[in-house]
């Protein structure tokens, strides 16, 4: 079969490439290394070190005036969102308004808009009505026809009756719902098994719908599926070698989610210390998403902006709380219900502003991220053996996180897709 020339030029890399990094950022969480040769052959690292040869007729990329790191990783994005706009209709637009086609492209664009802020890796949690959609971007990168970064993907997700959107119309319409929905042990393990076999990577599970501000003021989240429930998908999933993600804020419904054994918390916004302990004890990731929770904010006299506000509230002390305690953290940023017009890296200052050190938000972005998809040692780091994933900044992001807001230079599997002179 021919390939199109276009595809050609995406997928291929020089045999033989060397990168020159001023300072090296290898994400291990270790000190700065100077001065450090990254030799690539492929698509990845074949050395890394100090005054290594160059094999001759190396490509040779001089980034020595600048910071090189892995590749980062975006753990909990949604390429079919684009921010939930009013002016287009909101959440029930993208559903209702928006035909697939449409949604797909826009979906190209924003995965392109990724790979050119320096995420070459993103976990895509959901298509939110766009059926396999996020499947077919997936296969369209990897057989180079579009550009984008790797992709980890969640297709449906899944949530019970009463549990997830389209809501509030009349109650004789029959609507199409955001996620797959199940009722019952055997229907959320079909449910899974119907997404593991059209080709998701990870299950994503709903456990809290709403949340809202009671009486006394606290924050309530409404829990959706039992644990029996929850107990099913994750059963299938870990028999298939998949992982599960659940979607709680708090209360019952997150409780139910470390009772069910998922793989990861996402946003998280009300640990006690009773999940924390569990998180600890059972090795559950933990995805807080902190940035989005500061945005779109309903007037506070509202009872949607109580909540609002409570969520920030409760979210600060409970990421402060699971990092004292050694919980393991996955940067995200649920960019999808913010625009791809934003910066996703502007995650990292929420996280350095709540206790994190620069050091330790950027080993969230790489390795510790990689190590939640199962891809220790090959993703999220720059190592003998890794993909040859890489970006450049100018000037050092452990003294200014915010650097990584501007990003210059991005190499994905050998093939440079970005390069500026202010990385150089």
């Amino acid at each position: 079969m021919l390939i199109p020339a276009l595809a050609i030029g995406l997928l291929a890399a020089p045999a033989s490439v060397v990168v020159k990094a001023g300072v090296l950022l290898d994400g291990s969480g270790g000190a700065p290394r100077r001065d450090q040769v990254i030799v690539i052959e492929g698509e990845r690292i074949r050395a890394v070190g100090s005054a290594l040869p160059v094999p001759e007729g190396a490509t040779v990329i001089d980034l020595s005036r600048a910071t090189v790191l892995p590749g980062l990783i975006d753990a909990h994005t949604h390429l079919f969102l684009q921010g939930e706009d009013p002016a287009e209709g909101g959440y029930d637009g993208n559903i209702l308004q928006q035909g697939l086609a449409y949604r797909a492209a826009r979906a190209t664009v924003a995965a392109r808009r990724a790979l050119d802020q320096g995420f070459t890796t993103i976990r895509d949690l959901g298509t939110e009505g766009a059926g396999y959609g996020d499947v077919g971007i997936r296969e369209a990168i990897e057989r180079g026809h579009i550009p984008g970064p790797r992709l980890f993907v969640a297709t449906l997700g899944i949530s019970t009756t009463g549990g997830y959107p389209l809501e509030g119309y009349a109650p004789e319409i029959a609507l199409p719902k955001g996620v797959a929905i199940v009722d019952g042990p055997v229907e959320a393990r079909k449910a899974a098994r119907e997404q593991i076999e059209k080709g998701a990577d990870w299950i994503k599970v709903y456990m809290t719908h709403r949340s809202w501000v009671d009486k006394e003021g606290r924050l309530v989240s409404q829990p959706t599926l039992t644990v029996e429930e929850l107990a099913a998908i994750v059963d299938e999933a870990h028999g298939n070698g998949k992982r599960v993600a659940c979607h709680a804020y708090g209360g019952i419904g997150l409780h139910r989610a470390l009772d069910g054994r998922c793989d990861s918390i996402e946003h998280g916004l009300d640990l006690d210390d009773a999940a924390i302990a569990q998180m600890v004890r059972q090795g559950t990731w933990y995805c807080p998403t902190i940035g989005i929770y500061y945005t779109d904010w309903a007037p506070e006299t509202t009872g949607a902006g109580r909540r609002d506000r409570a969520r920030a509230a409760l979210h600060e002390p409970s990421f402060r709380k699971a990092l004292k305690a050694g919980v393991k953290i996955a940067f995200g940023t649920d960019t999808g219900g913010a625009p791809w017009t934003s910066s996703i890296a502007a995650e990292f200052a929420p996280m350095v502003r709540l206790g994190m050190s620069p050091a330790e938000a950027i080993r969230a972005a790489t390795s510790a991220a990689a190590d939640m998809l199962g891809a220790r040692g090959e993703l999220g780091v720059v190592a003998p053996g890794a993909f040859a994933d890489l970006v450049a900044v100018s000037g050092d992001p452990l003294a200014d996180v915010g650097i990584l807001e501007h990003v210059g230079f991005v190499m994905k599997g050998g093939r440079v897709v970005r390069d500026s002179s202010s990385s150089r």
